[in-house]
């Protein structure tokens, strides 16, 4: 799956369009390198999202296309969720 998608579907990130931009300005890492919007992501990838202060660093544990809000987040697990 696409990372911007994955980001929406999992609601990491609300707006897909968000998730674009902050994937092509290099906000986010997949496994340390540094994902696009159109970076394939799998199970077992870690995501670190750089957001303003923000580090979020996070284990995907499902990847589906689709998710209810109350399934959400049972596709990550935060690792964690530190201000820098």
């Amino acid at each position: 799956m696409r990372l911007d998608k994955f980001l929406k579907v999992s609601r990491l990130i609300k707006r897909r369009p968000i998730a674009k931009e902050i994937c092509d300005n290099g906000h986010i890492l997949i496994n340390g390198r540094v994902g696009k919007a159109g970076s394939e992501v799998k199970e077992n990838d870690i995501l670190e999202l750089h957001l303003g202060s923000k580090i979020i660093k996070a284990k995907i544990l499902k990847v589906m296309e689709y998710a209810k809000k109350e399934d959400a987040d049972s596709m990550f697990e935060i690792l964690e969720n530190t201000n820098a």
